[in-house]
């Protein structure tokens, strides 16, 4: 078997274990299951509820995201043990997707599940960026921040990588569970006090390991997808089409309704002028972006920056734009995204729907499903962050 171009030579192995987490990892289960076969000695990932899939080797563990539950919590102490039990003529083939985080909680004693919660949610909801969320994962885990590869050294680690983070960062990446971690604990502590949060979790917080380490000399990461690769893919797919194509960034970020406006404005200066790209005229750009939750209503990221670019964009001819999360959910709803166009306000006030109403109220969701405009796909296997496009004609 060859892996970014090392050989792992499989018969001088004595077990080969799959150990893993993340929204996607159901599929790339399945796919090491067609590689490896029999060889596959014993297996366990934790999946999001609803993206299970059919596997014969590898168990498979459902369990809550975004909130970590304790079905979460038993999947990650069984896949510890499984990691634990590897010996130094064993390979581990770990497999990491978006959502690692919230599916592999192994909480360091003595914090409790429901404090762990708690800090999450409240992270959520300030409009704390991943960066910041999974610092503050990794110093509260038994598993995150490299301590998966510290359980499982010194067998050969493998970990195949499908990325949801901006800039692809191994260590933040499902919270790095076999990545060397650039984070501190005090980074930690910087964060929960930027955003007032006074946390019980501290009193089990833990100090991770850092590049360098011993535990890392067998350990091989490999990202295998990533949302530059998706961008990618729809821009040669944009441009089949017969649309002239700008890659606008693959880093996007900020509080979404703010990146939806700019997003509008650059709509409203191709419809004008024909700049950054002549009509007919395709700009797509990808990233994550975030929320902070003022209201009591339902919805996502994506949802939230659809909405407020259709604020911008109302009465504009010969215009669409879409906002949607590779995954195919888009934060607590069945909804990937959804999308927008110059008619979009006009319909919805034809409804008696209120636009700038349902935006302050982060109620998103319901506004989009009234006009059945919401993009809902299903889970979809993957999971390599957000996509939004502009559409021209």
């Amino acid at each position: 078997m060859i892996a970014a171009g090392q050989r792992y030579r499989l018969p001088a192995f004595r077990n080969i274990y799959v150990i893993g987490a993340g929204k996607a990892t159901a599929q790339m289960a399945r796919a090491i299951e067609r590689l490896l076969g029999a060889r596959i000695a014993a297996g366990e990932i934790n999946v999001k509820d609803g993206h299970a899939a059919a596997l014969r080797r590898i168990k498979i563990n459902e369990c809550g995201h975004p909130m970590p539950d304790q079905r979460g919590v038993a999947g990650a102490r069984r896949i510890a043990k499984i990691a634990s039990a590897a010996g130094a003529d064993d390979l581990i083939v770990c497999l990491i997707s978006g959502g690692a985080s919230a599916l592999l909680p192994l909480p360091t004693p003595p914090i409790t599940l429901a404090e762990k919660q708690k800090t999450t949610r409240l992270l959520l909801h300030c409009g704390a960026s991943i960066h910041e969320i999974n610092c503050v994962r990794k110093h509260v885990s038994r598993i995150k921040g490299g301590q998966l590869a510290r359980l499982a050294y010194p067998a050969t680690l493998l970990t195949l990588i499908l990325s949801d983070v901006i800039g692809d960062d191994l260590d933040v990446i499902g919270s790095g569970p076999t990545v060397p971690d650039r984070s501190t604990l005090a980074d930690t502590r910087a964060i929960l006090r930027k955003y007032g949060i006074g946390s019980k979790v501290l009193s089990g917080a833990q100090e991770t390991p850092k590049p360098g380490d011993k535990i890392f000399e067998n350990t091989r990461n490999v990202i295998v997808g990533s949302n530059a690769l998706a961008v990618d893919a729809a821009a040669l797919e944009a441009r089949r089409l017969g649309f002239r194509t700008l890659v606008l960034s693959t880093f996007l970020e900020g509080e979404a309704r703010e990146v939806g406006r700019v997003h509008a404005a650059i709509a409203k200066e191709m419809r004008a002028t024909g700049r950054p790209v002549q009509p007919p005229a395709c700009v797509i750009s990808g990233g994550e972006t975030t929320v902070t939750v003022r209201g009591k209503g339902l919805g996502g990221r994506n949802q939230e920056f659809a909405l407020a670019t259709a604020l911008d964009i109302a009465g504009l001819h010969n215009v669409m734009i879409l906002s949607a999360g590779t995954d195919g959910t888009d934060g607590p709803t069945d909804a990937a995204g959804a999308i927008v166009d110059g008619t979009t306000l006009a319909r919805a006030r034809a409804l008696g729907l209120n636009p700038t109403e349902s935006l302050r109220n982060n109620d998103s969701y319901h506004f989009f499903e009234s006009l059945g405009d919401l993009i809902k796909t299903g889970p979809t296997g993957t999971n390599v962050a957000d996509i939004q496009v502009i559409l021209v004609p």
